[in-house]
């Protein structure tokens, strides 16, 4: 099984998806028993949607958006699939850990390795001290930055990859997770599916978040862009 049908398979089919979203930065969905979550509002829209909407929908069936080449749509996706596992009832069950979405090295071994961040990421204090590399990845390099392109040349040999789980909504995501198959591999954002089960692909660890008061943040996310952590809680798994 790839990501995507990790994701998807793990849906309960009696849910349907109640309402979407569109903020200036985020994408939300909520599902027909009060699950709420979140996912990077892409805007590109050069190819048709799968479906016209996905209000109403089988939540099951609308997460098959997120393999959508409209990526806007891909968003709605990703967001109902967050809103089936991004909970804090799950994230209760799997004993996960609250507050590190800066820490996501926390306890590992950074001294004398090589890493590589997939976009510009802001990570707690020495989270990366003693490394012996660090590359920046970016779509849209600055100063310093290696293009995208270099991810096949850099990655085989890098010992940790932290990468941000947007890059899920533009599909690149899979291919990221093949050419870090060596390194420890971290996935961190608030597009983060906190499913366990992806681990089953190599992945490390997962950083995720899960929203506390969907009114604030909707009152936010259609006026502001910007970070939503200040609306829920992020845990790691």
């Amino acid at each position: 099984m790839d990501y995507y049908d990790i994701l998807i398979d793990g849906i309960s089919p009696e849910l349907y998806v109640s309402r979407i979203v569109h903020g200036k930065s985020w994408i939300a969905a909520e599902l027909s028993d009060g699950r709420y979550g979140i996912a990077l509002h892409d805007t590109l829209q050069s190819r048709e949607r799968m479906f016209p909407t996905l209000v109403g929908m089988p939540a099951r069936e609308a997460a098959g958006a997120a393999r959508s080449w409209n990526l806007l749509e891909a968003s709605e996706g990703m967001a109902v699939i967050n809103a089936f596992h991004n909970t804090s009832e799950h994230m209760h069950e799997l004993g996960a850990q609250c507050g590190f979405d800066k820490s996501c090295t926390k306890g590992m071994v950074t001294e004398g390795k090589k890493i590589a961040l997939i976009g510009h990421m802001s990570l707690q204090p020495g989270a990366l001290d003693g490394a012996s590399e660090v590359y920046i990845i970016e779509r849209s390099p600055k100063p310093g930055d290696y293009p995208d392109s270099a991810c096949e040349y850099l990655l085989p040999d890098c010992d940790i990859v932290i990468m941000t789980a947007s890059a899920a909504i533009n599909k690149t995501l899979p291919r990221l997770l093949e050419l870090s198959k060596n390194a420890e591999t971290i996935i961190i954002g608030p597009t983060t599916p906190m499913c366990p089960e992806l681990k089953a692909l190599g992945i490390s660890r997962l950083s995720g978040m899960v929203i506390k008061d969907k009114t604030a943040f909707e009152r936010w996310t259609l006026e502001k862009p910007g970070s939503p952590y200040p609306y829920g809680d992020v845990f790691m798994i």
